[in-house]
C-alpha cells in the first residue's frame, strides 16, 4: 500500500535569506472562502466581528490579525484565513475549503517593496498600499494575492502548483535587490 506524505507547498524550498530580505512559508490554517449571500452583507460581517473579531473586509483590504485573518479576494468575496469557519457563517454566506488550494509565502525586510516592484505590476510603496491594504495581481505570469501585513512585510498568495515557481521568481528579485547594496 502506497503511505501518502503530507507536505506544504513550498516543502524543502523555504526559508531564504538574501541581502537582509527573508522568504518564508506561512502556515495559514485553514483557509474558506466567503461569499455573503445577496442582502448579507452586514450579518455576514457581523458574524465575522462576533467570532472572531473582525468585519469583512472592504474592496482591496484585509482585515484581523496574524493567526485569523480576512483578506478581500474579490467583488463580493473574502477569505478567512486561520481559525475554524464557524458554523453560523454558513446562514449567511456559500463556504468554501480553500486551504490545500494556496501556496502563503511572507516576504520581509529592507528592499521587500523593491523585490516586488520587479514582479508585480503595482506601486506597493508605503505611501500608496498601506499595512492592511491587499489587492489581486499578477506576480510575473502567476494570479496572486499581495498584502501588505507590516511596514516591511507582505504576504503572497498563488494557486499551490505554482509555489516552486514563485520562490524560484521572489528568489531571482531578491538576489538582484541585494546585488545593488
Amino acid at each position: 500500500m502506497v503511505e501518502l506524505v503530507d507536505k506544504t507547498p513550498c516543502d524543502g524550498l523555504l526559508p531564504k535569506e538574501i541581502g537582509g530580505l527573508r522568504l518564508s512559508e506561512v502556515n495559514a490554517g485553514q483557509i474558506t472562502s466567503i461569499t455573503p449571500y445577496k442582502g448579507k452583507e452586514k450579518a455576514v460581517s457581523d458574524a465575522l466581528k462576533a467570532a472572531y473579531g473582525m468585519a469583512f473586509p472592504a474592496a482591496n483590504r484585509a482585515t484581523g490579525k496574524e493567526g485569523a485573518r480576512a483578506v478581500w479576494f474579490a467583488r463580493g468575496q473574502a477569505v478567512l484565513m486561520g481559525p475554524q469557519v464557524d458554523a453560523g457563517l454558513g446562514e449567511h454566506a456559500a463556504l468554501t475549503d480553500q486551504s490545500d488550494a494556496w501556496a502563503v509565502v511572507r516576504l520581509e525586510g529592507d528592499g521587500a517593496e523593491d523585490v516586488l516592484a520587479r514582479l508585480v505590476p503595482l506601486d506597493l510603496r508605503a505611501q500608496h498600499f498601506k499595512r492592511g491594504h491587499t489587492a489581486r495581481s499578477y506576480l510575473m505570469h502567476m494570479t496572486c494575492s499581495v498584502t501588505r501585513i507590516a511596514d516591511k512585510a507582505f504576504q503572497i498568495m498563488v494557486f499551490r502548483s505554482m509555489a516552486g515557481t514563485l520562490v524560484h521568481d521572489l528568489e531571482r528579485a531578491m538576489e538582484a535587490v541585494a546585488a545593488r547594496g
